[in-house]
């Protein structure tokens, strides 16, 4: 009986522990509350909602330029000097300018035959034109299948060159220096990069080049992306509906405000003096391309985009492959910001303007502010709030510009406007995760040179649609393919965020 009354007696003293427990938190927050938190609170509120309106105005603006463009702006055939290069008889082909064509790959099993296919099946005389397989796989097994394949074109009469390296330092910047020191790269004028995944027109190089020819103060032409896979599943979707804005507004306004505007990493087409110039290709941020581009720039060179040429590519399908590009293009950003800003302030070659334009508007709020904001603000300021009603948001920080933000990115793509809410949802997830990858650029922390290759598919794709039953229903939340790759744990987090 005396055993019995203690064991009973057991449970009365934890749950005594815990009350005591829990009163002596509640006076601690209860002290801290108002002299600490309140304030404090107070303070990140001030500093999201100014970063909001920067990120706002920038929409705005964005938003502003873009309807006055489509209403007045002209095309680029029209702002530049553009027309078709012509036969020469006397001089031949020799008239057309050398074109090398690169293509880096790195254990590309899935998607190296339609890239080298496209590639060779570029429209350009035969004798003008170089295709530059720079293979940096790891697997022998790749390696020897993109040997054969590029015999294979070889053997047709492409001029086709298989290069590889002794190691993958720089990753593909490196890969692209390489590259570039061949012999026979001396005679090419410009290059065109694809990467394993893109698949050009045929006429890709009659719509680009003569831009270059026509007009020597032009360093770069910039095609669009065309997603070949963007239905395959809701998360597609979401990456297609932020790529649309990117491609719609921002290329577009950077290049026709002649301001500035970044390269994508392929499909687009370098004047080799230019790339030269610029300092060539360096690895030390993972965003090579970017980097390119604004040392470009700051040397006085234009660049062109052309949003009705269409290069068809890739969209990461599943969860893990975008998490790493998203950690890759966010990190990169942040760091180039920090090694080139004050480069670029103390250039003399470029307008105030067009430097204001690359500090604030390209890096500060594009590449930073709007990853931090949507974080700290929407995940975690705005919740804080509930905890603590003395601090209140106004309500055109809360709702009216958020709104308005959201709409003016979404307008991009109209056939998924229907998705909105999951786009919301799927973009604070994913701000986690860019909000670290931006401070671990800034702070040059452990993984900023971290580069995974994005995973692609390929012809698997087709497979993998072949494969799904008729009737079998859209998605369902759990499942790991119509969603994303970890959609059972997303729901649950993209919940807590809203």
């Amino acid at each position: 009986m005396d055993q019995l009354s203690a064991t009973t007696l057991l449970p009365d003293r934890f749950q005594g522990t815990r009350d005591d427990v829990s009163e002596q938190l509640g006076v601690v927050w209860s002290q801290m509350k108002a002299p600490v938190i309140v304030p404090l609170l107070s303070i990140v509120v001030a500093i999201c909602l100014a970063m909001t309106l920067m990120l706002f105005m920038e929409r705005v603006y964005m938003g502003i330029v873009i309807v006055l463009i489509k209403l007045f702006g002209r095309k680029p055939e029209k702002r530049y000097k553009w027309e078709p290069i012509k036969d020469d008889v006397e001089l031949g082909n020799s008239a057309y300018p050398m074109v090398l064509v690169q293509i880096p790959m790195y254990n590309e099993k899935e998607v190296y035959q339609l890239s080298i296919g496209a590639a060779c099946g570029l429209s350009w005389p035969s004798d003008r034109i170089i295709i530059q397989v720079l293979d940096d796989s790891t697997d022998p097994t790749i390696k020897d299948l993109v040997e054969l394949e590029c015999q294979r074109w070889a053997s047709k009469g492409i001029n086709i060159k298989y290069e590889i390296r002794d190691n993958r330092s720089g990753y593909k910047a490196g890969a692209l220096k390489e590259g570039m020191k061949h012999s026979y790269v001396k005679q090419c004028d410009y290059v065109a990069i694809f990467d394993a995944d893109f698949q050009p027109e045929p006429d890709f190089l009659w719509r680009t080049i003569p831009f270059l020819v026509h007009n020597p103060e032009i360093a770069l032409v910039q095609s669009r992306w065309k997603f070949v896979n963007s239905d395959e599943c809701l998360m597609t979707r979401m990456q297609e509906m932020s790529l649309d804005y990117h491609f719609t507004v921002e290329q577009e306004v950077g290049s026709s405000t002649y301001a500035f505007f970044g390269f994508n990493g392929t499909a687009g087409v370098w004047r080799i003096a230019a790339l030269n110039e610029a300092g060539g290709w360096k690895d030390r941020t993972t965003v090579e391309d970017m980097d390119l581009a604004v040392r470009a720039s700051l040397k006085g060179w234009k660049f062109v985009y052309l949003g009705d040429l269409k290069v068809k590519n890739e969209l990461p399908s599943t969860l893990k492959a975008y998490r790493y590009q998203q950690h890759r293009w966010s990190c990169g950003p942040a760091n180039l910001f920090r090694k080139m800003v004050m480069e670029i302030v103390r250039n003399k070659k470029v307008s105030m303007w067009k430097k204001v334009h690359v500090i604030y508007s390209f890096f500060i709020v594009r590449k930073l502010v709007a990853h931090i904001v949507t974080f700290v603000f929407y995940c975690l300021v705005l919740p804080a709030t509930v905890l603590v009603p003395e601090v209140e948001v106004p309500r055109w920080g809360a709702v009216y510009i958020p709104s308005i933000i959201t709409i003016l990115n979404a307008v991009g793509t109209p056939r998924s406007l229907h998705l909105m809410v999951f786009w919301i949802l799927f973009e604070n997830v994913m701000s986690l995760h860019r909000t670290k990858a931006t401070f671990i650029g800034l702070l040059e922390a452990s993984r900023v040179n971290e580069w995974v290759v994005t995973e692609k598919l390929g012809d698997a794709l087709k497979v993998k649609a072949s494969a799904k039953a008729p009737k079998k229903p859209r998605f369902k939340i759990g499942e790991r393919t119509p969603l994303t790759g970890a959609w059972g744990w997303s729901i649950p987090l993209l919940l807590w965020v809203l």
